[in-house]
């Protein structure tokens, strides 16, 4: 491993998004240290020279702490942490469990929480790199069979907006990443047709020109999803909701 070659670790790495980008870094002659709870799945991608695999599951925080020790340790220094790690079955969503509703923001948001904490005094005392959090456009407003994932998106989204600010003070860029809809496990779960779908290659090259070539805060795709998602917020809600009907109307029959 050069003494140059920049370094970055992606949770949530065994499939889906997190899998093709950190498939995308290597390629591109990055070191990546890959995490999830899935340890056959990342030695998979362990078999690529400039990945590394280590287990992770998000909602042990000793674990995480542990992880973050053991890389730091291989790699020398991170530049990049890009936290995806997410679960969502749509079937669990259809009516409110309260247990399953807290086992997602378990997954989506506390555990995303308990990563940013781990590598806080790292990036600060740094006072570089860029820690990343993958949200999603279920985040921007309240969609069909989603009762735990979209109010975890939501939350992951204001969270990374407030602590840009604490970061920047530091030299550490903080940005959010905001898919809509990717072909991945957790999609292939939905029973609807997904507008403007994706596939995880698509989004890995957004994502990675969006660290990398970009300065801003929000890295969203595809556009035309995102941006009328986006139009929809500044509307009435009465006026929101009956355009949502209409221009989303695959959804919000389900």
């Amino acid at each position: 491993m050069s003494e140059n070659q920049k370094k970055i670790w992606v949770t949530g790495a065994s499939s889906g998004i997190g899998r093709a980008v950190a498939e995308k870094f290597a390629k591109e002659g990055w070191k990546v240290a890959v995490s999830a709870r899935r340890k056959e799945l990342l030695d998979e991608l362990a078999k690529n020279e400039n990945i590394s695999s280590f287990p992770l599951d998000v909602t042990d925080r000793s674990q995480i702490n542990n992880t973050f020790k053991n890389i730091l340790n291989e790699f020398g220094e991170l530049d990049i942490c890009l936290f995806s790690s997410g679960t969502y079955e749509p079937k669990d969503e259809q009516s409110i469990d309260p247990e399953k509703i807290k086992n997602v923001i378990n997954v989506n948001f506390l555990g995303v929480i308990d990563c940013v904490k781990v590598v806080e005094d790292y990036f600060k005392n740094k006072k570089s790199g860029h820690i990343s959090i993958v949200s999603s456009i279920a985040g921007y407003r309240g969609l069909p069979n989603s009762s735990g994932y979209g109010p975890s998106k939501a939350a992951l989204t204001n969270f990374s907006e407030s602590i840009y600010f604490d970061f920047k003070k530091f030299g550490v860029r903080v940005s959010v990443v905001s898919p809509g809809f990717i072909k991945t496990p957790l999609t292939d779960k939905n029973e609807f047709p997904m507008p403007f779908l994706k596939t995880p290659e698509y989004a890995a090259d957004k994502i990675y020109n969006g660290l990398l070539k970009g300065n801003a805060f929000e890295i969203h795709f595809p556009k035309g999803l995102t941006l009328t998602l986006k139009f929809l917020r500044i509307l009435p809600y009465k006026i929101s909701v009956s355009y949502t009907h209409l221009t989303l109307p695959t959804i919000c029959s389900v």
